[in-house]
């Protein structure tokens, strides 16, 4: 039994997932965003937030912990200097998760995960954007 082991095993052994993280986590922070498959997205999406959050917390060790998981030093000093700060006033959530459609090849299920960097792109609620205020009025005319 699986007791309190929430990772996914994306079909390789312990060692290929953990480079294989580390070097989806590196190609994020490099290029700000990045297509891969739908179980490596979402397992990106979840190890990536854990890392950023870490990393916010500032301290030496959280940053030589967060630093272990950037292959590339570059990336790293960049991540620590320029992204972390635009990063800071977002609570959570700092990887989105867009699905793209299915890979030709295979079938496989293809998503786009981008880091978000802008600060206060909340999602609203979509009554709010389509038609707000016009969904009262919808309301009241159904009911008279």
């Amino acid at each position: 039994m699986r007791h309190l082991n929430k990772k996914k095993k994306l079909g390789v052994n312990a060692a290929h997932r953990k480079a294989l993280l580390r070097n989806l986590f590196t190609s994020l922070l490099a290029s700000g965003k990045i297509k891969t498959t739908a179980s490596k997205g979402k397992e990106l999406v979840r190890t990536g937030n854990i890392l950023i959050e870490r990393a916010k917390k500032g301290g030496l060790v959280s940053q030589r912990k967060v630093a272990s998981h950037i292959t590339n030093k570059k990336v790293s000093i960049t991540f620590f200097k320029e992204t972390l700060p635009k990063l800071a006033s977002r609570t959570g959530g700092h990887i989105r998760l867009l699905k793209i459609g299915t890979r030709k090849g295979d079938g496989a299920k293809v998503v786009m995960v981008e880091l978000i960097t802008e600060e206060g792109t909340q999602k609203t609620p979509a009554y709010q954007t389509a038609g707000g205020d016009n969904r009262e009025q919808k309301i009241e005319k159904s009911v008279t």
